[in-house]
């Protein structure tokens, strides 16, 4: 396959950057598109030029460190992490633009990188449980109905990627936060600290620059993970309990 690609450069974060065409030839379909970004780093190495940065580390999608826009699409077409989005899904001579995630509380680091610690600040704003240390509970302690456990294990599915953050025309964090809260809110151990949870990391997520929720729903169709929108929902009812609480 031969390819136009459109790539975002940007040195710094404070620097100017901008779309530099690139032409790659000889790609074989049954590439990943990272490892199609990596043919093209070995090429530009090897004429004494600038690699393009971008993020990736398990390359499994279970960390989401690879999301990149393609096209205009988070992740790109399929229903995928960039990392195992593989060369078969595009067509001989397509022209491809790549960027970095689109949304202010996402600084550019460099190129396609970009810093997501506003959603690590979130989670140490609430996004946790806090247990006594010592000797395992017996596992039969604490029973969870199954309809409680699945869903929590579906919410907890949610790999931070920024996917749905990037789809969102108000670069909203909600879906990523819906997951987080409805993840500890449907098991025991969440409980203790289950409605000053959701009011701390919601005030957290605002004070990061992240938009308003209008239930357009593109996180949830771009979230590779299938995360569903009604987590949206268990948020905003477990914020008027906690409202209502005097939280």
């Amino acid at each position: 396959m031969n390819l136009t690609l459109k790539i975002w450069r940007q040195a710094g974060p404070d620097a100017k950057g901008e779309l530099v065409t690139y032409q790659v030839q000889d790609i074989s379909p049954d590439m990943s598109f990272l490892e199609m970004l990596d043919v093209l780093n070995e090429r530009l190495n090897d004429e004494g030029r600038e690699p393009i940065a971008f993020d990736s580390d398990c390359r499994e999608g279970i960390c989401g460190m690879c999301g990149l826009m393609i096209s205009g699409e988070a992740h790109g077409p399929e229903k995928a992490t960039t990392c195992q989005l593989h060369m078969r899904t595009f067509t001989d001579g397509d022209v491809i633009t790549v960027e970095p995630w689109r949304a202010d509380p996402f600084p550019v680091v460099r190129d396609l990188v970009v810093d997501r610690g506003a959603f690590d600040r979130i989670i140490q704003a609430g996004g946790f449980i806090s247990v006594n240390t010592g000797a395992a509970p017996e596992a039969h302690s604490s029973l969870v109905p199954m309809e409680h456990a699945m869903r929590a294990f579906q919410a907890a599915e949610c790999i931070g990627c920024g996917a749905c953050v990037a789809a969102c025309p108000n670069a909203s964090a909600m879906l990523f936060l819906g997951a987080k809260v409805t993840h500890l809110g449907e098991l025991p151990q969440g409980q203790p600290e289950r409605w000053g949870r959701v009011v701390a990391m919601l005030n957290q997520h605002d004070l990061e620059g992240f938009g308003g929720c209008q239930n357009l729903g593109e996180c949830s169709y771009a979230c590779p993970k299938g995360i569903p929108q009604d987590v949206i929902s268990t948020l905003n009812h477990d914020l008027r309990k906690a409202m209502a609480k005097g939280r």
